[in-house]
């Protein structure tokens, strides 16, 4: 009896099989989740193009850094503004209360999950981020004490939160390294030019030592950084200029919540992407929903791309010769005559798109901060970079040299003069820095073919 229903329940599910097969037709696996990529809040979508990458008016420092070159670009999605400070804000409370939590779930049980949502443990704990922290409390005050200033250095004695203490621990895989079979030590993160044996397959560098690569964690990364901005940039960028009141105030204070973002190192600004890339996930994550794009810096070709706004030959974001418009008022933030910052609206940064934006719609392309590129900088990167989706990265250790620690910036500032607002002109700045003039806005790639292409496709699912 047992065998006739064992053979009763295999031609069952035979033949249910053979009904998913569509009659032995070949149609992919079935029931794949309909993708539909809606437009990511605060961003623009940028069609894929070509354009002629570089220079399009004489190098006035002679600085031979850049020269024309036709490339392509895929599609992607970039942010309509640079990082505001009350976006950026967003990141550092997240920092702040993370490191909050982790403290008051060793001692209260509440402020971590032990179980998922079928009752099975978790191991490790997650952190509930539904209980609310009162710094106030009785219970909670003194196992958050640490987080703020001792009393040996409070001004006044006001008890303020020490921003020393909002590191921020991040991960990223290496994809680059892990396809070009490079391996490295994982404490120091250095990396070898390495050569496969094709004998045992074993990975060798090139003095001959072997250094095995175990398994994917070999290739994901992992770093920590303090997330606050460099506030005191306004003082350090200059000197002999009464800037203190920039200082005390443009970070924290309402009155420059939708202002740009400064004071930001590459490094950080990297460390964001990841987090909101996280933040993204958590909440698709608990929704039953998927998400696999990361948010990141713009290459530098897709910057210099977006920022022509489909006009291959333009000086400017804007498309003209000039910086002024035909009523001769400026039209961007940045540096215009000697000496006289205000002629063009404003004496240092401005509220986001106060100025109108190119044919993409992106507002701030040139001036107002320059702006972070997720690339190395190097003086002859257009001569062998690809001509498909250009793109040169270095990951400096901190031992390396200083030139190994240069990262394009873009689009000038307010404190630049014109040339820098240029979409061919280049420069760079050391990543570990922070500067009162340098923010960033995220991309993200765009899935499939154009949305505009009218193809059609020969098979309908």
């Amino acid at each position: 009896m047992k065998r006739i229903l064992l053979i009763s329940m295999f031609l069952a599910l035979l033949g249910s099989s053979c009904m998913n097969t569509g009659e032995g037709e070949l149609l992919g696996v079935m029931d794949r989740e309909v993708w539909y990529e809606p437009d990511p809040f605060g961003m623009l979508f940028i069609p894929m193009g070509s354009f002629n990458m570089g220079p399009n008016d004489q190098d006035v420092p002679w600085a031979m850094t850049a020269q024309a070159k036709t490339v392509s670009i895929q599609a992607f999605w970039m942010d309509e503004t640079e990082i505001t400070n009350n976006e950026y804000r967003q990141f550092v409370y997240w920092v702040r209360d993370s490191i909050a939590r982790e403290k008051l779930s060793a001692q209260i049980d509440e402020f971590h999950i032990t179980e998922d949502f079928y009752g099975d443990p978790l191991s490790p704990h997650f952190l509930d981020w539904k209980k609310e922290i009162f710094w106030d409390d009785d219970e909670q005050r003194p196992l958050l004490a640490d987080m703020f200033y001792p009393e040996q250095e409070r001004f006044y004695r006001r008890q303020e939160f020490d921003v020393r203490k909002y590191n921020f621990v991040y991960f990223w895989i290496d994809l680059k390294q892990a396809a070009q079979k490079f391996t490295f030590d994982n404490e120091s993160r250095r990396r070898w030019n390495a050569t496969e044996n094709k004998y045992d397959g074993e990975v060798i560098k090139e003095d001959g030592q072997k250094v095995p690569v175990t398994d994917r964690s070999s290739f994901i990364m992992k770093d920590i950084i303090n997330v606050y901005p460099d506030t005191l940039c306004w003082i350090s960028d200059f000197t002999y200029s009464y800037n203190e009141p920039m200082t005390n105030m443009y970070f924290w204070h309402p009155a420059y919540d939708h202002y740009p973002v400064v004071g930001i190192s590459w490094k950080q600004a990297r460390a964001f992407c990841i987090w909101r890339t996280q933040l993204k996930n958590a909440f698709l994550n608990g929704n039953d929903e998927t998400f696999v794009q990361d948010y990141r810096l713009p290459t530098e070709s897709e910057w210099e791309y977006a920022s022509r706004g489909g006009l291959n030959l333009s000086m400017y974001p804007w498309g003209g010769l000039y910086t002024r418009n035909y009523t001769g008022c400026f039209i961007a933030n940045f540096k215009p005559l000697r000496g006289n910052y205000v002629d063009d609206g404003g004496i240092q940064t401005l509220i986001v798109a106060s100025y109108e934006p190119n044919e993409f719609g992106l507002y701030d392309m040139a001036g107002n901060v320059a702006e972070w590129t997720n690339n190395a900088f190097d003086e002859s990167a257009y001569s062998y970079t690809h001509d498909l989706n250009p793109d040169y990265q270095y990951n400096s250790l901190p031992d390396d040299p200083p030139a190994l620690k240069r990262k394009v910036i873009r689009g000038g500032s307010w404190k630049d003069i014109s040339y820098y607002l240029q979409t061919g002109t280049r420069t760079y700045e050391y990543q570990d820095t922070a500067k009162s003039y340098i923010g960033f806005r995220c991309v993200r790639s765009f899935l499939g073919r154009s949305r505009d292409d009218g193809g059609s496709y020969s098979k309908v699912y």
